[in-house]
């Protein structure tokens, strides 16, 4: 079991979604994350031992290897991309009720910004650590975040922006939801921004790289 789950941990961090898939070249017609997943669960592995103790590890690596410098954006692209090929077998055991959720994350780029390369990384690693992702989308103006929390109670709030001009929408996105839900945690992210940032606007956190914001959400919201 515990070979079975180390391989699909690997898989996630060198990307290799599939069998089909000829990246990397050493690898090319073996069996990839999902195939592997597949396996695991054909063998009785339980569907959260999959995801914590192959899939998450193998974002962790790669995580690790971003914030060091060893990896690009691509590379926590094609992981991601992995490990949803994964978590397509395992989700029905989410949406079942059998695996509980995490909880709950709202999810935009500020008004004024488009980007969303960050913001849709984000995504992936958030769902396919399990949790449910409501996503706003770009451009997105504070009362949409705010609607959205006040739908979704409980819920933390990730905010993405990576231009100097949109990043102060974050401030007034964190003012207004403080006003109405001031338990609400909010976490942002994006090229311009900064801890100190964060700490000036009143958010509760800024990571540089999304799986250092999953893994700190995850320790907080254990399954």
């Amino acid at each position: 079991m515990t070979e079975l789950l180390n391989s699909i941990a690997k898989m996630v961090e060198l990307g290799k979604i599939n069998k089909d898939m000829p990246f990397p070249p050493e690898l090319k017609g073996k069996d990839g994350a999902s195939e592997l997943t597949l396996k695991a669960l054909k063998n009785g592995i339980d569907p959260k031992d999959i995801l914590n103790n192959g899939l998450m590890p193998g974002m962790s690596r790669i995580g690790e290897k971003f914030a060091r410098g060893e990896a690009f954006i691509p590379n926590m692209l094609i992981a991601a991309k992995a490990m949803d090929a994964a978590m397509e077998h395992i989700r029905p055991y989410f949406s079942g009720g059998e695996i509980p959720t995490r909880g709950t994350m709202i999810l935009g780029t500020v008004k004024g910004d488009l980007h969303d390369i960050g913001k849709n990384l984000v995504k992936m690693i958030m769902t396919g650590g399990g949790w449910n992702v409501i996503d706003l989308g770009t451009d997105v103006e504070y009362k949409k975040f705010v609607n959205a929390v006040n739908d979704h109670e409980g819920s933390v709030v990730g905010i993405s922006a990576l231009l100097t001009t949109t990043m102060l929408n974050m401030e007034l996105v964190a003012k207004e939801l403080h006003l109405i839900r001031p338990k609400t945690r909010i976490f942002i992210g994006g090229a311009p921004v900064s801890q100190s940032f964060s700490d000036e606007i009143g958010a509760d956190g800024y990571f540089r790289d999304p799986y250092s914001l999953v893994r700190h959400l995850n320790e907080e919201h254990s399954i």
